[in-house]
């Protein structure tokens, strides 16, 4: 997930957390958690990026709608992602102690 930018992180947990990601749904979403608007012009570019990175499926949900899902890679990756904070910060959020 190094190659990601935060926003494309952000995307897969948003799928990853939705019951029925479809564009409209992650969104609205991104934009209840960035707390402004998000565009086409960046949301489905980077989505597609996700799909062609192989972390993300995209089927057609109906003519104007396409759906997504992590693929098993874009949960391994999450899986990583987390293993990897949870280093840093301990179950309470507290940040941890440098190593010594």
């Amino acid at each position: 997930m190094f190659d990601l930018t935060g926003f494309q992180r952000d995307l897969l947990y948003v799928i990853a957390g939705q019951e029925d990601p479809h564009g409209l749904a992650v969104k609205e979403e991104m934009e209840s958690y960035y707390e402004k608007k998000v565009h086409h012009g960046r949301l489905y570019p980077n989505l597609d990026t996700l799909v062609d990175k192989g972390l993300v499926d995209k089927s057609e949900k109906d003519q104007r709608t396409n759906a997504y899902r992590l693929t098993g890679r874009g949960e391994r990756e999450i899986e990583d992602r987390q293993q990897w904070e949870n280093r840093y910060v301990d179950d309470e959020s507290e940040v941890a102690s440098p190593a010594q």
